[in-house]
């Protein structure tokens, strides 16, 4: 009895991990698979799962004779200048505010939560003037500084569980031989708490990678353009191309599957850590 239990048990849970990768992968397959069919075969009537014909004529066509290289360019360095800001900044502002004793932390805490009380786009026609005023419209800046001031608190609160998980006896002990605030964090802190690292830098740089909103506005020129806004005006008023569309979608994925084989299991860890300590 128990024995058919178990086995009932371990097929339920197989079925779920199978439908859940299957729900997982099937998109991505379905946007690669597309992407190398001929344009007839795309929009055929009756879809095919396997592709029927080989073609490489809409990557050549994206990166020979259109402007996504130069939005794949600028998303990668707002990626890039984001994640490298969130995490110096996230990683500071947590250790001050959770291993630093002083007046006021609970509150900041308490502030730091009140943030994610207000979409995003009630904040838009404030932000437009502000950076407006400074001169950064139309500029990669001005998305930097939007997608970090929106990352930055999560992340923030994020390494908490990181930080408050690191005994109080190390930092003691390195203080007493000697060592200051800065040299602490950087020898002990930053090793103890890497998943946690890892978790905000890969939640950064997927943020500032797929933003929208923000990018089509604040953004003017087709020269500074990011892969959102790109792919957005492949899509034509009265006809679209799909194979063009289709390879670019499947470019744009690499760049978060590399990181994530890169860095993923530390991203796992810093997820399950988070959520138990």
């Amino acid at each position: 009895m128990l024995r058919s239990w178990q086995l009932r048990r371990t097929l339920g849970i197989t079925l779920a991990v199978c439908l859940l990768m299957f729900l997982v992968i099937a998109p991505f397959y379905w946007i690669f698979s597309s992407s190398i069919k001929a344009p007839q075969e795309i929009i055929a009537q009756v879809p095919t799962l396997f592709p029927h014909s080989f073609t490489l004529e809409h990557y050549d066509h994206l990166l020979k004779s259109s402007a996504f290289p130069t939005y794949l360019i600028n998303s990668a360095i707002v990626a890039l200048m984001t994640m490298i800001l969130t995490v110096t900044l996230s990683t500071l502002a947590a250790y001050g505010l959770y291993r630093l004793r002083f007046p006021g932390s609970k509150f900041m805490f308490r502030i730091i939560l009140v943030t994610y009380a207000f979409p995003g786009i009630l904040l838009l026609v404030p932000l437009y003037d502000m950076l407006s005023r400074i001169g950064l419209i139309d500029t990669r800046w001005a998305l930097v500084i939007v997608n970090v001031t929106f990352a930055a608190p999560f992340a923030v609160w994020m390494l908490q569980a990181f930080f408050r998980s690191v005994p109080y006896e190390l930092e003691e002990a390195a203080a007493l031989d000697g060592a200051g605030k800065l040299r602490i964090m950087i020898r002990i802190m930053l090793p103890l708490t890497a998943p946690g690292i890892a978790s905000i830098a890969i939640y950064a740089f997927i943020t500032s990678w797929t933003e929208y909103m923000f990018a089509s506005i604040l953004i003017i020129s087709d020269a500074n353009r990011t892969v959102p806004v790109g792919l957005a005006g492949i899509i034509g008023q009265y006809q679209v191309d799909w194979g063009l569309l289709l390879a670019g979608a499947t470019v744009t994925t690499l760049p978060v599957l590399f990181l994530f084989s890169l860095v993923g299991r530390n991203f796992v860890a810093g997820l399950t850590s988070g959520a138990v300590k």
